[in-house]
Order: structure tokens, then sequence, then C-alpha cells
């Protein structure tokens, strides 16, 4: 896969999810087009306060890696990664120790 066709993809990845957080759960997300601010890394997917979402949409995923990547640009916000392979759900992965305030904060979003 190309560099701008695996960006393609990403991108089709955090649209869909987008989507499907909106219009089956009804929680209010966008896609966040690639933003940088000096000191600070965009979510792939906002909306959620106090929740940092990283999207991967491919076949493999280095989970510890895309972790690791959404705790360091999660700025003290709840890290969490959704994920899909071709023809498969999305899933969504967080450290067992932000479960609690993952649910918290989707329950009562600030």
């Amino acid at each position: 896969m190309t560099p701008r066709s695996s960006q393609r993809k990403g991108k089709q990845g955090e649209l869909e999810l987008a989507a499907v957080l909106t219009s089956v759960f009804g929680l209010p997300v966008k896609r966040m087009a690639s933003a940088y601010l000096p000191g600070w890394k965009a979510p792939d997917v906002y909306g959620l306060p106090g929740i940092h979402i990283e999207v991967k949409r491919r076949e493999r995923v280095a989970l510890h890696a895309a972790i690791q990547q959404a705790r360091r640009d999660a700025m003290g916000n709840c890290p969490i990664v959704a994920h899909r392979s071709n023809r498969c759900p999305w899933l969504v992965t967080v450290e067992l120790s932000e479960l609690p305030e993952l649910a918290r904060k989707i329950a009562r979003p600030a």
C-alpha cells in the first residue's frame, strides 16, 4: 500500500468510526483533520470530553504501540484505540486501569 492510499484508508476509517459513534451510539463526535498546535496532538476523532481517540484502520495493529501513542498524545485525557481490520467489526482497546474513568466520561460527558 502506498503512503497516499494508506492515508486515504486512515481518513476513511476515522470518518467511518465517527459515523458509527454518532448514528449508533448517539455520541457527538467528528473526525479531526490533522491539526497541530505546539505541545498538542489532536485526537483522530473528537467530541467526547476527556477522551483521546486514536484510530487504526489496518489489517495488523501493534496494540501496545498504538496505546502508547494514544497515551503520549492524550495530554491527561483517557487514551483509547479504536481499530478495525477489513470485513471485521470495530474494536476498542483501553488499558484496564483506564476503564472506570472511560465509563464515567461516557456516562456523564463534561
